[in-house]
């Protein structure tokens, strides 16, 4: 059998991935600390956006949690105020609004909720990071351990981000079951008595544990679609973090730059070695760049170090980079600008308009109408209403419309704040106004409560028609003899 030579693999001409090596392999990324004037500014906000996550579940507002999700019983609270399934008008004019929030912030300032609010660059830069360095003996620097790292540290270090990642997890759960449900699940049951919410827990336990441990950067370079959207979401004119090729090229060491034709880039690779995503910022716009500033750091302090001014790596633009103007006021800057302010007069206006209480009108199960011993059309309905204020209310019905419409019996509706109920209610009107309007009749019923706001709701009626009355009796006998008779050859 002949031999088949084996043709040599050609090596890439450029890494495909900063995570990949050439050859496939996983590419470990462990940025060293640039802890500069950007950084200890994200410090702050970083350590700020933790405590609000940490604490808004325990702050109330009008005796709610300011932020709670409880999908169970289909209800939003947001800072004081409740929203229901039949708030879909507004959650979807909220949704938009905070779309082109992102859209309008992203073509100013570029990715800056990457660098400085996502909770992924948050927790992976200012909590997993700095107890990763702390056990590993690189605290306040970074990169690489110089020395073996002993078995007990590494332990601690997976046990400490144990903890971090249980706490972090029960506290997602707060914003769904309410902290004071939460608490109960936690010091007076066992998990067997509440098997979901532990097993959320677990599962989102595990997840971040996965985040952190081991996807890390990939998540924002592999995982996060925004990355992919800033191509239609930045302009030339947004704000980014770039590299002034005009005064750092060409690079090159030693001094007496001038002489030498060098740029002011010493090409000393400290804005590579600290960044999180493991990109070069002198390549250019690249969608590993979370604009998380450590090269802008770096970079100062090692302009610093040589006597050249800073800003060889800063907020800038692409056109100002390129010495070109760049405006403020731009078409789709304006155009996110109205669209914002348009929707959010109608959320407002949506808002405000918004009754204190809920109405929703069911068709009753079982035949369509009855017809009563009296001779009347009658048509039963499910009213579900959901009581919104916090004091209990008082609810009655009441026919509007036709007149001839009545209900079988009064109705009155007793809800503690944020009850609801769905209670039947049988509506009855002569055959007469079923039969001058083709069967149906539009009813109009008002909902009142004892402090007298009233909804009311449009609900249509079915009735028989006179056809359909003649035609049934045309076609039924009229006694067992007759039909005898009808039946004899």
């Amino acid at each position: 059998m002949a031999m088949v030579n084996e043709l040599p693999v050609l090596p890439p001409e450029e890494r495909v991935l900063s995570t990949l090596e050439s050859d496939g392999r996983r590419r470990w990324l462990t940025p060293r600390l640039a802890a500069g004037r950007f950084w200890s500014r994200r410090r702050v906000v970083a350590y700020a956006l933790i405590a609000v996550y940490t604490l808004l579940p325990f702050i109330k507002i009008n005796g709610r949690q300011a932020l709670q999700f409880d999908l169970w019983e289909a209800r939003f609270m947001v800072f004081g105020l409740e929203f229901r399934p039949t708030d879909l008008a507004l959650l979807a004019v909220f949704g938009l609004i905070v779309f082109l929030t992102v859209f309008f912030a992203t073509a100013i300032m570029g990715r800056v909720w990457c660098g400085w609010a996502c909770p992924q660059t948050v927790y992976m830069e200012f909590v997993f990071r700095p107890i990763e360095r702390l056990c590993l003996g690189t605290m306040g620097k970074g990169g690489k351990p110089r020395h073996a790292v002993a078995g007990w540290r590494t332990v601690a270090m997976y046990l400490v981000f144990l903890v971090i990642a249980v706490h972090l997890a029960n506290t997602f759960l707060a914003y769904f079951i309410g902290v004071d449900q939460l608490n109960t699940y936690i010091w007076n049951s066992t998990p067997l008595e509440h098997p979901r919410a532990f097993a959320l827990v677990a599962f989102v336990t595990v997840l971040i544990l996965f985040d952190f441990c081991y996807w890390r950067e990939q998540l924002c370079i592999i995982g996060c679609p925004y990355g992919r959207f800033q191509s239609v979401l930045l302009d030339r004119s947004s704000l980014i973090v770039g590299y002034d090729t005009t005064r750092g090229e060409p690079r090159g060491h030693g001094r007496d730059r001038k002489a030498k034709g060098l740029g002011d880039c010493v090409d000393c690779h400290q804005c590579v070695e600290v960044c999180p995503t493991g990109i070069d910022i002198r390549d250019g716009l690249q969608l590993e760049c979370v604009n998380c500033t450590q090269c802008i750091d770096a970079c100062d302090h090692v302009m610093d170090r040589v006597g050249l001014p800073r800003g060889l790596i800063r907020y800038s633009s692409q056109s100002a980079l390129a010495g070109k103007p760049t405006p403020i006021a731009r078409p789709r800057v304006l155009i996110y600008m109205g669209l914002i302010l348009a929707l959010s007069v109608l959320f407002v206006t949506l808002l405000v308009s918004r009754k204190a209480f809920d109405v929703t009108l069911l068709r009753g199960l079982g035949s369509p109408f009855n017809i009563t011993a009296g001779g009347e059309v009658e048509n039963i309905l499910r009213a579900k209403l959901v009581n919104r204020t916090d004091q209990e209310r008082t609810y009655r019905v009441e026919a509007v419309a036709p007149e001839s419409l009545h209900l079988l019996s009064s109705v009155e509706l007793k809800l503690g704040a944020g009850e609801s109920v769905t209670e039947p209610l049988h509506l009855l009107a002569p055959q007469e106004a079923f039969q001058e309007r083709g069967g149906t009749v539009k009813a109009t019923l008002r909902f009142v409560d004892d402090v007298g706001e009233s909804v009311e709701q449009v609900y249509l009626l079915f009735g028989p028609v006179t056809g359909a009355i003649e035609r049934e009796s045309s076609t039924t006998p009229s006694s067992p003899e007759s039909e005898s008779a009808d039946a004899k050859p």
